[in-house]
């Protein structure tokens, strides 16, 4: 793998410099997202329970389509770094995740809207993606807070999060309006530098 080897945790007040890159690990590789991935995408992530507790309508291409033109617009604002989640062996595409609510100036960032085709579900890709994106926040960008998110009804997700090493921070109430109507409450989370290396320990363990 070659973004998780060890190295010294910068700091300072130096803005974070993002810029698009490839992330590639044993099972997944993350390359940046581009528009001619909308196929693809489209072709395994049209599933409605992969859209459940995710505040975006996808019905059709048409919906994929302004999901990746949405994440591209954050990338030129400098918002955001969208990647397609490839599998390692056969190179096809089976998600996406991103950086995002980024903060150059105050080193923050959060890692999220990330998805899995059902097939990619439950194989250790969304593990190892994590470790992927955690590793290159922390050790090459020098990161000095990491946020993650989801749904208070997410049970699923709050369980994966909190099992890595996340700290949750709080409820956000009445949060977002959800594409059905609902008004959401949103479960913040997050990994300071100090505590980066503990929960790359922990990652690593449940890589194995």
């Amino acid at each position: 793998m070659n973004s998780t080897s060890t190295a010294p945790i910068q700091t300072g007040l130096t803005p974070l410099q993002i810029q698009p890159c490839v992330l590639a690990g044993r099972r997944v590789r993350l390359e940046p997202l581009a528009l001619v991935h909308v196929d693809a995408l489209a072709d395994i992530g049209l599933v409605p329970a992969l859209w459940t507790w995710v505040p975006t309508l996808m019905r059709d291409r048409a919906d994929m389509q302004a999901y990746v033109e949405t994440a591209l617009a954050e990338q030129a604002k400098g918002q955001a770094l969208p990647f397609v989640i490839k599998d390692e062996a056969t190179g096809r595409v089976i998600g996406s995740t991103r950086f995002g609510s980024i903060s150059a100036k105050d080193r923050r960032l959060e890692i999220g809207w990330t998805w899995l085709s059902p097939a990619a579900q439950r194989t250790g890709a969304n593990t190892e993606a994590k470790t992927l994106l955690l590793t290159h926040a922390f050790e090459t960008l020098g990161a000095s807070r990491v946020e993650l998110k989801t749904d208070v009804l997410n049970a699923k997700s709050r369980a994966a999060i909190g099992r890595i090493g996340a700290t949750q921070e709080g409820i956000f109430r009445r949060h977002m309006i959800c594409p059905d109507g609902r008004v959401r409450d949103t479960v913040y989370f997050s990994i300071i530098q100090e505590e980066w290396p503990g929960v790359k320990h922990r990652l690593a363990n449940l890589l194995r």
